[in-house]
């Protein structure tokens, strides 16, 4: 092909889709049909994407103390690199999600990635930031986010090992995520799914405050696989089955908590199909409906499972048998009203 010229391939590819369009408009037109031309150019064109949770980070410039040396997330992951992740994938625009730096440079990583978002030169447009309820200072820190235009949220990882049960509970705490409700911010619950009892309790207590619960509650793909699987001989599961659904049945009760796709896929065991994650995405969207789910990458922690296009051609799998009205809510629409975005 000579510079210049158009793509005959690509031509060749958009006359089909117009051809097909327009072979259905009379048929559609007469009948009534408006969701089949809907779905004619889904067939087409993927419904996009938005990433409500998207890592990155500059090993230079950042300190991560909980990244295991010499792992495949032992490496700078930046902008560039995201961008290179997500060709072919759908996704639009991500928001970033705050990756537990030392504590030192929480205020850095926040100022860091208000200007990347300021700039505007790649897909991420807001961000959930690292922040500690509980501690003094919390509203000093916090309150100044209320006129960012980029920061929607704040997030506390709950599930390392120096974090007892029943930590979010504590009157500090609650005050602080109450606080995030006046301020217009959300809080990130990432916790161990043994624990999803605190968040119930938490969300009861925040009534005003959205919740965003990460990674399906932090669900263990081996808990939902066949007895005998051998995948999963002699390793066992983080939770039942039944006892996750409960929790999130729970969760699911309380209209201040918001449920995000991810994560799951970083912990599926090798080798590994759509169905497996199936069951747990599943429920997720019995549970909360459609217009409480939204999608997240995970992205670089999903390499420990599979590439982000893997884990993002699984999940369109699993939402196929779905009208394509909640594929877009599930994977976009949710969130641009979620995190106030716009169009």
């Amino acid at each position: 092909m000579q510079p210049g010229f158009p793509d005959p391939t690509q031509q060749r590819r958009r006359f089909l889709t117009q051809a097909g369009t327009l072979a259905l408009a009379p048929c559609a037109a007469a009948l009534g049909w408006t969701s089949l031309m809907q779905q004619a150019q889904a067939m087409t064109q993927p419904t996009p994407i938005l990433d409500c949770h998207q890592h990155l980070w500059d090993l230079a410039r950042f300190r991560l103390p909980w990244i295991a040396a010499g792992s495949v997330l032992d490496r700078s992951y930046l902008p560039a690199d995201y961008a290179q992740a997500i060709a072919g994938t759908g996704i639009v625009r991500a928001i970033y999600m705050e990756v537990d730096v030392d504590p030192t440079q929480r205020q850095e990583e926040a100022d860091w990635v208000q200007t990347l978002c300021r700039q505007g030169q790649g897909p991420t447009v807001a961000a959930v930031v690292a922040g500690r309820p509980a501690e003094p200072g919390f509203s000093q820190y916090v309150t100044p986010f209320r006129d960012s235009r980029y920061v929607k949220g704040v997030r506390q990882v709950l599930h390392g090992a120096g974090t007892p049960r029943g930590y979010c509970l504590q009157e500090a705490f609650v005050r602080g995520v109450r606080l995030l409700g006046t301020l217009g911010l959300s809080f990130d619950l990432c916790m161990r799914p043994q624990e999803l009892e605190d968040a119930v309790t938490l969300a009861q207590q925040c009534p005003d405050t959205q919740l965003i619960l990460d990674h399906c509650g932090n669900a263990d793909p081996k808990a939902f696989l066949r007895p005998g699987d051998p995948r999963v001989q002699n390793v066992r599961p983080e939770h039942e089955a039944d006892a996750w659904r409960r929790q999130i049945d729970r969760l699911a009760a309380c209209p201040n908590v918001l449920c995000k796709l991810s994560g799951i896929v970083a912990r599926v065991p090798k080798p590994w199909s759509a169905e497996d994650l199936a069951p747990i995405v599943r429920h997720c969207l019995e549970a909360f409906g459609p217009t409480r789910v939204v999608f997240g990458s995970d992205w670089p922690v999903c390499l420990l499972g599979a590439s982000l296009a893997e884990w993002v051609f699984a999940l369109r799998q699993i939402l196929a048998d779905r009208p394509a009205e909640v594929q877009q809510q599930v994977l976009h629409d949710n969130a641009v009203r979620y995190y106030r975005l716009g169009a």
